[in-house]
């Protein structure tokens, strides 16, 4: 299957199944309900080939925050920060017939079966290297989606931050944080105009995502884990905090500017998935990356997802060159995304079990073992797709 288009879309009057007067496009809407448990509800879950248009309100769940429509591993299209009681909002994408699902992360059934019938979208017939590059393509649109999300998650923590109310930035900032890492390894060589390569002061990834581990005394905290030590390790939202996060604003203001447009080749993917697993190995399974919060299974499930968008749209194409390899890569990505389920919690910010010293402890070392099953067949992807013909 392959997504033919993808916008932003305002919510239409036509009923759900049924084609806006004179548009042609299918409406679908997806209802997210808390009263007896969290629930996610598609209706229809059928619908003929062409334009859909899927329109989402979030009634009273509290636990479903996001939710994908998915072509096997691959995201097609996406809604987050869904918080109960804000307007309805929509995506339109073009779908060919075949089997998808809509996944509500937090829902007490979080995978809906959504059947496209009719003419099913054409199958790929060009070369290897065509595939990947019309892969690439479809992967930047992924990214751009990320930014533009990123930046409207960290206003939301500054609202958040400045009306002094620690439980509800605490709320934003784990609905923040997945977006830079989902991404980072895509955006984070940028600098602020005119800074020095060799200073961290002009260093956007720095002044975004600095770690304790990496402080730089000639610079200071900065962006998100200077806002996550204060308010879980002080507890308290002070004027510093506050300027952390209208700097973390201008900051990734700044990043969406500079990434538009960003062009990739695919061995850009491939290296990009491997760092986001590294990111994995070296910060997360120490448990140092959110120190303070322990929300660490949040990011490495971040870094997970971003990998496997990459490796989706690397995966045609490298099909064609080494099937077995694109097969055990997809497998080893269904171990990881496995094992994380069991660490789903909807009554912690972020939707996971809080990593703390205990679950490291406990769990850690497998869930390392898991990542580096995916690492080695991963290593081998970019220089194939390198030299794809």
């Amino acid at each position: 299957m392959a997504v033919l288009a993808l916008a932003a879309c305002a919510p239409t009057t036509a009923g759900p199944g049924t084609s806006a007067s004179g548009s042609g496009v299918t409406q679908v809407a997806i209802t997210l309900t808390g009263d007896t448990g969290d629930a996610c509800t598609v209706s229809p879950d059928s619908v003929p080939a062409g334009p859909v248009t899927f329109t989402v309100t979030n009634r009273s769940s509290t636990g479903i925050t996001e939710l994908e429509l998915l072509d096997g591993a691959r995201i097609l299209g996406e809604k987050e920060n869904l918080a109960p009681g804000l307007p309805a909002v929509s995506f339109t994408l073009t779908l060919g017939g075949g089997r998808y699902s809509v996944y509500c992360p937090g829902a007490q059934t979080p995978n809906t079966p959504f059947t496209v019938t009719g003419a099913a979208a054409p199958t790929a017939t060009g070369d290897a290297a065509q595939l990947l590059q019309q892969g690439t393509a479809e992967y930047g649109q992924y990214v751009a989606t990320q930014i533009a999300g990123m930046v409207t998650a960290v206003a939301n923590l500054e609202t958040a931050v400045d009306s002094g109310d620690v439980a509800a930035a605490q709320e934003k900032y784990a609905l923040a944080r997945p977006f830079y890492e989902k991404v980072e390894s895509d955006v984070s060589g940028f600098l602020l105009p005119g800074a020095a390569p060799t200073s961290n002061r002009g260093n956007l990834d720095y002044l975004i995502d600095m770690r304790a581990s990496s402080l730089d005394p000639a610079v200071g905290w900065s962006g998100l884990h200077a806002i996550e030590r204060d308010l879980w390790q002080g507890g308290a939202i002070t004027d510093q905090t506050k300027k952390y996060a209208s700097d973390l604003v201008s900051n990734v203001t700044e990043l969406a500017s500079l990434a538009q447009g960003l062009n990739y080749r695919p061995e850009d993917l491939a290296n990009g998935a491997a760092a986001l697993l590294e990111e994995i190995q070296s910060n997360k399974i120490s448990g140092e990356e959110e120190r303070y919060s322990h929300l660490d299974l949040l990011d490495f499930a971040a870094n997970i997802e971003g990998a496997q968008q990459a490796f989706a749209a690397l995966q045609p194409g490298l099909t064609r060159i080494d099937p077995a390899l694109a097969a055990t890569v997809a497998r080893e990505f269904g171990t990881v995304n496995g094992m994380l389920d069991i660490y789903r919690d909807a009554s912690i910010p972020g939707g996971f079990t809080y990593y703390t010293p205990a679950v490291r402890a406990a769990d850690g070392a497998a869930l390392s073992k898991a990542v580096q099953a995916l690492q080695e067949p991963m290593s081998q992807i970019a220089e194939k797709v390198a030299t794809a013909q």
